[in-house]
């Protein structure tokens, strides 16, 4: 006998599997339950499944976007911060997820990428290749004082 299968069961399923291609946070799944039409009970029952069923985790959807952004899109922790928020995360669980940075790597992904740009500079005179060095960092989201402390310490010519 042919199983029978609710709108919600049908629905539910549609979004375990939207849930697992990759992680998602709340404000992705509200968007896309919104977009299939659902009215708003019927939403919040299959969110409040999600979550029972650990296919919905804010926490492990931050800190993946923490790894993925720093580590595959070289992006400062300003940046992350702000993607984050983006998809409504709370400030203490984005500060949870960016314990995914270890200090070191991210030194070191500075000192990285301020040698990669300010060798991509060579034609350029040499204050304004510091001054583009340092500008195309904080772009990525890093903190400028960090950023300008860590070239003044790599003795890039400056042009001062």
């Amino acid at each position: 006998m042919a199983k029978i299968y609710s709108t919600r069961d049908v629905f539910l399923e549609k979004m375990k599997k939207y849930c697992s291609y990759q992680e998602r946070s709340h404000a992705d799944v509200n968007k896309k339950l919104y977009e299939l039409q659902l009215d708003a009970e019927l939403r919040d029952e299959i969110t409040y499944e999600l979550i029972q069923q650990n296919f919905l985790n804010e926490e492990r959807f931050a800190r993946a976007i923490v790894r993925g952004k720093f580590r595959m899109n070289d992006w400062g922790k300003i940046k992350i911060k702000q993607q984050l928020k983006q998809h409504h995360i709370i400030d203490s669980l984005i500060n949870v997820a960016l314990t995914e940075i270890d200090d070191e790597d991210y030194i070191q992904k500075i000192k990285m990428l301020i040698q990669k740009k300010y060798d991509a500079l060579a034609h350029e005179l040499p204050f304004k290749r510091f001054q583009k060095t340092i500008l195309s960092l904080v772009q990525k989201g890093y903190e400028q004082p960090l950023v300008f402390q860590i070239a003044k310490n790599m003795n890039l010519d400056h042009g001062k």
